[in-house]
């Protein structure tokens, strides 16, 4: 491990323990056994901030055998002391924010304000589930059979895999591992490569909390070897992935050897509609914020902006206008909107889809690649013009590049917003009640949210429809995808079978 860098790192943080550059398993910081490492880059910057091991593939299954071993015990606790332990790690989420903010900015990216605001936002789903596990209730089933009582109870579902992704580090990771602690399964946690630093800050905090070992472990390595080997695990019991449809696909393939509980959280392609009633600056701004939150790497982020015709030309303008005024740099300075990409591959995908549209007929209204702060920053880009042969109409940005395409009636717009393999999240701008129901019932998508941005949080039942996943995380019911209904029937002695 090169410890100079890890020094330099720990200068920034009030408490150097949280920076964390081993794999942990069964309660222990583990190395490689293969001496392979892997670097983790600064994208603002390009430098290396900390190296991470590649496990081995029987560290990857010593990892298992330590959940397997924990489930035991983690299971036969009482709801309320699972928790009582759930609770000690929120509050050392929030009082240890600051440093798990940069921890965050550093490795991701992204604007120090959205770094603490994830923390706050992952924290919130340790909260949410410590509470939820006490009313994981069964049910009491009217009997049919004579002499019989019939009913249901919850069961852990038993290990629980959880494949993560870079943009957002930290609550991807707690919004799957509190609902599975929860529950009474352990974890085994996969960050992405890109971001591992959040998730092994976790499992410091875990530790403190009272975690015990063996309930929380972070695994590091080569993704395709490490879920191909999780996959194949039949003691996991439960997948959940956040990422690319394209790997959730592969992962559903793997796991069905094994038939485990899979959720998956994919693609977005999300439409903005704006209806021909809204005052056009109001629902510009609002596009802007839908889609430039983490540079336009969210699932969440508005891709095809679809305005009604009356009102398109003065809506161009006010967006323009507002995203002329974002700032761009390193998320660790002050007033920063926008971070960098997350590496250089992502800045080229972004060119790619620009080019194509633009070759297409689009029409550029303002980005100018020329005033990037670095190779890992694209600067925020509008088109218009965009039509359904574009790949920006077809494919997940995951950049801060915005569409916009008029349309002419509500059926129109209908058709438009569901021409994609995607459903995951929509955005409807109008006042008209007639039209939002409308609108709302009519279009293919898990989640709508109406006239507002925000949408998401621990209530929520978060998740797609069509090629963007399976289940839902958040929410009464994100606790069921690791839990399992076991009925039973409790005959008197006696009594006659069947009668």
């Amino acid at each position: 491990m090169n410890m100079k860098l890890s020094r330099t790192l720990s200068t920034m943080l009030d408490d150097p323990r949280l920076f964390r550059q081993y794999a942990y398993v069964d309660g222990k910081w583990t190395h490689g056994d293969g001496g392979r490492e892997e670097a983790v880059i600064d994208p603002a910057t390009g430098e290396v901030i900390g190296h991470i091991p590649w496990l081995e593939a029987d560290q990857i299954r010593a990892a298992v055998d330590a959940a397997e071993a924990a489930f035991v015990h983690w299971r036969a606790l009482r709801a309320d002391e699972r928790c009582e332990r759930l609770l000690a790690w929120y509050d050392l989420l929030q009082a240890n924010r600051e440093d798990l903010a940069t921890i965050m900015t550093l490795e991701q990216g992204k604007p120090l304000p959205d770094a603490r605001g994830e923390v706050e936002y992952g924290a919130s789903f340790v909260r949410w589930f410590a509470e939820e596990g006490k009313r994981t209730f069964g049910e009491t089933i009217p009997s049919h059979i004579p002499n019989a009582a019939l009913g249901t109870i919850k069961e852990p579902v038993g290990i629980a895999a959880l494949i993560t992704p870079w943009n957002f580090p930290l609550a991807m990771i707690t919004r799957k591992a509190a609902a599975a602690m929860a529950a009474g399964c352990p974890v085994i946690v996969k960050p992405a490569g890109e971001t591992p630093f959040s998730a092994l800050a976790l499992a410091e905090l875990a530790e403190r909390a009272g975690i015990p070992a063996g309930i929380f472990n972070v695994v590091l390595g080569e993704p395709a070897e490490v879920s191909k080997i999780l996959c194949a695990e039949d003691r996991v019991k439960a997948l959940s992935f956040t990422g690319s449809t394209r790997v959730g696909r592969l992962l559903l393939e793997q796991s069905a050897n094994t038939v485990k509980r899979v959720s998956l959280e994919l693609g977005g392609n999300a439409p903005f509609i704006v209806g021909p009633d809204m005052d056009p600056k109001e629902a510009a701004f609002a596009a802007v914020a839908a889609k430039f939150q983490t540079a336009g790497q969210d699932c969440l982020a508005a891709d095809r902006i679809l305005v009604h015709e009356s009102i398109h030309d003065e809506f161009v303008e006010h967006f323009a206008e507002r995203m002329a005024a974002l700032t761009v740099g390193n998320g660790l300075e002050s007033e920063i909107d926008l971070g960098p990409l997350i590496h250089r591959q992502a800045v080229e995908k972004a060119a790619a889809i620009v080019d194509d549209a633009l070759a297409k007929g689009a029409t550029l209204v303002a980005g100018d690649q020329s005033l990037a702060p670095g190779e890992n920053f694209f600067m925020p880009t509008l088109l218009t013009g965009v039509t359904h042969d574009m790949k920006i109409w077809h494919e997940e940005s995951f950049a801060p590049v915005a569409g916009i395409t008029a349309y002419a009636n509500d059926d129109q717009v209908i058709e438009m917003a569901n021409d994609t393999e995607y459903g995951l999240a929509a955005y409807i701008y109008t006042h008209d009640i007639r039209r939002i129901w409308k609108i709302m019932r009519a279009l293919e998508f898990g989640m709508v949210s109406v006239n507002s941005v925000k949408m998401t949080g621990p209530p929520v039942p978060f998740g797609g429809v069509k090629h963007s996943g399976l289940g839902r995380e958040g929410g009464i019911t994100g606790i069921d995808e690791y839990l399992e209904t076991k009925y039973y029937c409790l005959g008197a002695l006696g009594s006659v079978s069947g009668s």
